[in-house]
């Protein structure tokens, strides 16, 4: 019998996967009894029904859940979704990875998640803000929801809308809160958010790759060279994660988009695919079907074994699974999704060579940017609002300092370069690429300083947990 045939006959749980990852982690760390069990435990689940009155004129119950995995430190973070297949398992693993995902990216965060089990295209606007509300304020309550204690944002189903309904409603319950906007973050920059939030997650992915691409010893694992112009991406999943990732890829690393899968059918071109055409398409039309640009009668099952040089899941979890993982030909797996590959599925890749650059890293951009977020609702000043005048003003010296030396006028673009003080926008696209370079540094030294593990999974939740384990020891709990 092969190792692969060897694999469980039953999947586990999103949740008991996870713990599973975290188990084989924690074999390469010392801890103090009992610590280990506490990091992995789950502070608290909030379970609710609650009514709301739709368009029908019927009051409709609706169930949600809030997890807190740790609170370690402060705020508990992570994102609400709205989805038909939210449960208490997948809250609690999402939570969990939320505690790992921010440890190992250096945000002073615990982890949380929440969501409410709907199926947001079935509900008008008018449904989606009673929801909202109403769910915003059942946490508000009960103590799930504040600048200091619990921190949501979006996720799956939801954005900067909906977060928008979640500020207002612990406003209007907390009006003396002086720091109330930062009770949520995503939310619409004209009311406290952050340029950049909305594509984070995949401009963070982004940063990701480039990052890898740097590295050939890396590179090598994958039987990768060169650089990113001209590779083959494969991507399942073009929302907002998938489609920001597949199109900076694209558009500013030269890469070449071959194969796109979304809710409304698959595209395959050789040639490349032009990931903002795609999307209009879909906007306009509703499926791939008239699409002029590649094949469209594929089947979906077939998609994830689509030859490619770098196979990202941008979805769901569970997607890659011990029933299709032998089929990926893929030379290296990118985790843009939460849980995007199964515990079963990642040890058949494990055992086939094909790396997995994982989630608790790559998916990271969206919470980082999160924290800037919060940080600017605290301070109460948008970022570059002390500098940005300064820097323009010592670029401006520069120039001339330049042309008096050279006796010659500097290039147009060089001026402009020089003389333009960074906006906030470019901050934070700063702080994100600092933040997810310093993280894979992290990673790579521990991956290639430790003889006994053989993959990036683990060695980015033997960091995480590293330094989890320490912040309780500093506490000394």
């Amino acid at each position: 019998m092969s190792s692969l045939d060897a694999q469980p006959a039953v999947e586990p749980s999103f949740n008991e996967g996870l713990s599973m990852t975290v188990d084989r982690a924690l074999r390469h760390l010392d801890l103090p009894p009992g610590l280990a069990a506490q990091i992995k435990a789950c502070d608290s689940v909030l379970q609710l029904h609650f009514p709301v009155w739709l368009d029908d004129g019927v009051y409709h119950i609706f169930r949600g859940w809030r997890a807190t995995h740790s609170s370690h430190l402060l705020p508990a973070k992570g994102g609400i979704r709205y989805a038909v297949c939210v449960d208490q398992d997948e809250v609690e693993a999402l939570a969990a990875l939320m505690t790992y995902k921010c440890a190992l990216v250096d945000v002073p965060f615990g982890g949380s998640k929440g969501g409410v089990r709907i199926e947001p295209g079935e509900h008008s606007e008018r449904e989606l803000e009673a929801i909202t509300r109403r769910f915003a304020r059942e946490l508000v309550v009960r103590g799930y929801l504040s600048p200091g204690g619990n921190v949501p944002a979006p996720d799956m189903g939801t954005g900067a809308r909906e977060m928008g309904w979640i500020a207002d409603v612990y406003r209007t319950l907390h009006p003396e809160e002086i720091n109330a906007l930062a009770c949520v973050t995503g939310k619409p920059v004209t009311s406290g958010g952050i340029p950049g939030r909305i594509e984070a997650t995949g401009r963070g992915a982004q940063f990701a790759v480039r990052e890898l691409f740097r590295r050939p010893e890396d590179m090598a694992l994958a039987g990768l060279e060169g650089d990113l112009a001209g590779k083959r991406i494969v991507v399942q999943g073009l929302g907002n994660v998938g489609f920001h990732l597949a199109r900076y890829l694209s558009e500013e690393d030269g890469a070449r988009i071959v194969g796109v899968m979304t809710r409304e059918g698959v595209v395959l071109d050789d040639r490349g695919i032009a990931v903002a055409e795609l999307r209009d398409h879909l906007d306009r039309h509703g499926g791939v079907a008239g699409y002029p640009g590649g094949r469209t009668d594929v089947d979906a099952d077939a998609f994830l074994a689509t030859p490619c040089d770098l196979l990202i899941p941008a979805a769901i979890e569970g997607q890659i699974h011990r029933g299709n993982a032998a089929s990926v030909q893929a030379k290296l797996v990118l985790e843009a999704a939460n849980g995007p590959v199964t515990f079963g599925g990642d040890e058949i890749l494990r055992q086939r060579g094909i790396p997995v650059l994982p989630d608790l890293y790559v998916n990271a951009g969206g919470v980082t940017v999160s924290y800037f977020e919060w940080i600017k609702n605290l301070s109460h000043i948008r970022f570059g609002r002390l500098d940005r005048r300064l820097d323009e003003g010592r670029g401006e010296r520069i120039v001339r300092a330049l042309e008096q030396m050279t006796g010659r006028s500097t290039d147009a673009a060089l001026r402009a370069e020089l003389m333009t003080g960074a906006d906030e926008l470019a901050l934070v696209r700063s702080g994100l690429d600092d933040t997810m370079r310093q993280a894979y540094d992290e990673i790579s030294e521990t991956f290639h300083g430790n003889d006994a593990i053989d993959d990036y999974r683990t060695a980015a939740f033997v960091v995480a947990l590293r330094k989890i384990a320490n912040t309780y020891l500093d506490l000394g709990v």
